[in-house]
């Protein structure tokens, strides 16, 4: 037996199918001072007891990006480490009892398409060809993924042990870690065993993550915003119905997913597994009465039927073989829930060279294509495919234990809801309020959240429909039609005013601040007094971030970021800081808010309340006081109409809305500022602006400083891509659209051939049509090329424009 290690390169903190797929896929790559510690023996968590099922389906581009990795990874596994896996790709097919559902699996077979698969949309006749067991006279059709399937997720975890270990890879059964320690650079990982060095440390804990997460606070990390949760799931006793019809045809049945009702329903040798997420859902381990145990190894609860009655009844329905056999096994096991369903793969919030893979609901799914990911941020800092949607940054700290618990039992209870556009889901909200909040919902504003912060949507007017039943469409009318239209002419024709809490700012100041961000960023910064765009690459030239920066002086900017990115780039940008610099970084964002003054009439109504210079031109920079506060006054308007940001101190900002309100100017909302911002063309953060993208493919070459001495990131690939040639360019659309506007990554065809995908897209009030910004194949780029785009199923004629604004296109009413 070999010594126990006492340095590695990194170390993996538990053993199930993520922690073995992470090592597996280091190994792989040529890193093998690696070492995997489990507590217990490999699987003992949540993938013992894990159903095993295997789809495609996914509404995130990212984490269908993953789960198709991890399927087409699993299908030569076996073969690949010599290991015998048990993995049946039986097909499955998804029930539809809506129109909007129907629309739903639509949206996603198209996002499937663009990345290669085939998901068919189905009638209910064509439906029984896959499972001839089944009920379909109430459906309204469904869809068919051929290469969904199930595995066993024991085998699995073995197959990526093995597969590890030949490549070099050491794994360390029954070793608790029992704390954490810095030593200089290196990580001090404490196990009953002994000390380990590393440089790395990986969080792949399952449903002990939040515990080990407690071993990195005292080195800047958080509580893990995670809830663990019970899920059931019951096998029957052998049908002979079942087992006849494998025999004669040689294989499985396809597996069912009646999403609207909330279950999977899977044949399992010759009998059948049932597991449905449950309304009437349970937490555990989230109360002192209720404590976590210091070991659940291969543990499960008591077992909770009654709470699966209802699914029970509509399943044997569905498929009356259910009916006729009894429950061989229930399994009630703890599986991790993050707020929103989604795990966290990558860079552990505050905390230098640690990373996290956790809190996985569906972790063999999504394990294979985890570990690659995974791996790919502990090697190169960055990841091949975009995948905020899986960040663990993307939770700051208003996901406290309150709405992490009411968020998982929402998240549970409705696993397989349509997450419609318009939709906002009403658990664990008001976590941070705008200091005019109450106003704000005074003045009939509907809320949505954005990192925590609540933001009005649009102000709705008596009588209106505010229900949330009326948001469950996925069509762009709806109550909020109208009063989008009218916020909008309020700004196009007078002044309007939006509160905004919560952008992410940072206050830069010190000797050396503004050569350290001339390294950093693609272009140049701006002179003292002036307003400028920072963008800032990855190594492979692929957007990361962008920032507003205002030069407060030679040496002193602020910086000001969007709200969800407060994590993302905060994290980054002090990664980037030299060890004993004279300059200092701060977050502000709690400290100040924003109020948006934009439209022809707000220099006039400004001018009632300050005394500042208004005549200054855009991306112009002053110092005033508004209604008795101090305020900084920006001449910018994302809106795209003459008009100022304000930003001010909290305590002032219910004076200044009142003052603004009382001169004459209309409150308008996201809405209205996300229709107006789409029809400049401006590009919002992780939508347009994502790492799937460089910046030359996203049309901001002129952000790029190419002759400037300073050898930013992503510089040479950036160079290397102009001599090259882009191969998809961004671009704005104007779409024959039906009732539907282009949701994200909505495929965009040349014949039958996808040529690109959508960004994003809304109804543009201004120009009166409907608007998407895209990446598209760089030969059909060229203004008044036709195209078409396809939006929920339907394929709709799509034109391409000039490289300009569709609303004033000069520029004229901002600089007036």
């Amino acid at each position: 037996m070999a010594e126990f290690p006492t340095t590695a390169r990194v170390v993996i903190i538990g053993g199930g199918v993520v922690g073995t797929s992470t090592l597996y896929h280091l190994a792989k790559a040529g890193w093998k001072d690696c070492v995997l510690l489990e507590k217990n023996e490999l699987t003992a968590g949540s993938t013992w007891h894990a159903a095993g099922n295997v789809p495609n389906f996914a509404g995130s581009w990212a984490v269908m990006n993953m789960q198709r990795y991890s399927a087409a990874m699993y299908r030569t596994l076996g073969d690949d480490v010599d290991y015998p896996m048990n993995y049946h790709v039986t097909g499955a097919v998804r029930l539809a009892h809506s129109k909007e559902r129907m629309q739903e699996f639509e949206k996603v077979a198209g996002m499937g398409r663009a990345q290669g698969l085939q998901m068919d949309i189905c009638t209910p006749e064509e439906l029984q060809q896959y499972n001839p067991f089944m009920e379909t006279h109430d459906l309204a059709g469904g869809m068919w993924d051929p290469l969904d399937g199930d595995i066993d997720p024991a085998q699995l975890t073995q197959a990526l042990a093995k597969g590890a270990r030949q490549a070099g890879g050491r794994i360390e059964r029954f070793c608790p870690v029992i704390g954490m320690d810095r030593d200089g650079d290196e990580w001090i990982v404490k196990t009953e065993k002994g000390d380990i060095r590393c440089e790395k440390v990986v969080n792949c804990a399952g449903y002990y993550a939040q515990r080990v997460g407690e071993m990195f606070k005292p080195f800047g990390g958080r509580t893990v915003p995670m809830v663990v949760m019970s899920h059931q799931y019951f096998l029957t006793e052998p049908i002979p119905e079942l087992e006849a019809w494998t025999k004669e045809n040689g294989k499985k049945v396809a597996m069912i997913r009646d999403v609207d009702t909330s279950y999977y329903l899977r044949q399992e040798k010759t009998g059948l597994n049932l597991g449905p997420y449950e309304r009437n859902c349970k937490a555990h381990w989230v109360t002192p009465e209720d404590p976590m145990p210091e070991d659940f190894s291969f543990q499960l609860y008591p077992d909770d039927l009654e709470r699966l009655e209802y699914y029970i009844e509509d399943a044997m329905e569905r498929m009356p073989l259910l009916g006729t056999s009894g429950v061989g096994r229930n399994i009630n096991g703890p599986i991790p829930y993050a707020p929103d369903g989604l795990p966290m793969i990558g860079p552990m919030p505050g905390v230098k060279n640690a990373f996290e893979g956790h809190s996985f609901t569906f972790g063999i799914a999504q394990g294979g294509g985890a570990g690659k990911v995974l791996s790919e941020w502990i090697m190169h800092g960055e990841t091949e495919l975009d995948m905020w949607a899986v960040d663990p940054r993307r939770y700051t700290d208003y996901a406290d234990h309150d709405y992490c618990l009411s968020k998982a039992l929402e998240t549970y209870g409705h696993e397989y809801a349509m997450h419609f556009p318009r939709h906002e889901w009403p658990a664990g909200r008001d976590k941070k309020l705008s200091p005019v909040d109450a106003k704000i919902r005074a003045l009939g504003g509907q809320m949505g959240a954005y990192n925590g912060w609540e933001r009005a949507n649009w102000f709705a007017k008596p009588g209106d429909d505010t229900s949330e039943d009326s948001t469950h469409t996925w069509d762009r009318n709806g109550p909020w039609a109208a009063r989008i239209k009218e916020e909008v002419e309020a700004v196009r024709d007078g002044v309007g005013v939006l509160d905004l809490p919560g952008f992410s700012r940072f206050k830069v100041a010190g000797s050396g601040a503004d050569e350290w961000l001339r390294g950093l960023t693609t272009g140049s910064l701006p002179k003292i007094g002036r307003v400028g765009l920072l963008y800032f690459a990855d190594s492979r030239g692929r957007i990361l971030t962008e920032m507003s920066v205002t030069r407060e002086a030679e040496d002193r900017f602020v910086l000001v970021t969007a709200a969800s990115a407060q994590w993302h780039d905060r994290d980054w940008l002090e990664g980037q800081m030299p060890d004993n610099c004279a300059f200092t970084l701060e977050d502000w964002t709690d400290r100040m808010s924003t109020l948006i003054v934009t439209g022809p009439g707000s220099r006039a109504l400004l001018g009632k309340l300050c005394d500042a210079d208004l005549t200054l031109p855009w991306l112009s920079f002053q110092e005033t006081e508004v209604a008795g506060g101090w305020a900084a006054l920006l001449r910018v308007s994302f809106a795209g109409e003459l008009g100022w940001e304000v930003h001010a101190e909290n305590a002032d900002i219910p004076a200044m809305y009142d003052a603004i309100l009382d001169a004459g100017a209309v409150p308008f909302g996201m809405y209205a500022l996300n229709s107006m911002r789409i029809e400049k063309g401006y590009r919002a953060w992780k939508g347009d602006l994502s790492s799937d993208y460089s910046l030359l493919e996203g049309g901001l070459e002129r952000f790029i400083r190419f002759d400037k001495p300073q050898d930013f990131p992503g510089k040479s690939a950036l160079l290397n891509e102009k001599q090259q040639g882009v191969k998809k360019q961004f671009v704005t659309l104007v779409v024959d659209a039906d009732a539907q506007d282009a949701p994200y990554m909505a495929p965009l065809f040349h014949g039958d051939e996808v040529v690109g995908e959508t960004t994003s897209g809304d109804w543009g009030y201004r120009v009166n049509k409907s608007i998407a910004l895209g990446m598209l194949r760089k030969d059909l780029t060229e203004p008044g090329t036709e195209i078409e785009v396809e939006i929920y199923g339907q394929r709709r004629r799509a034109t391409v424009q000039a490289d300009q604004p569709l609303w004033d296109p000069q520029n004229e009413r901002i600089r007036v």
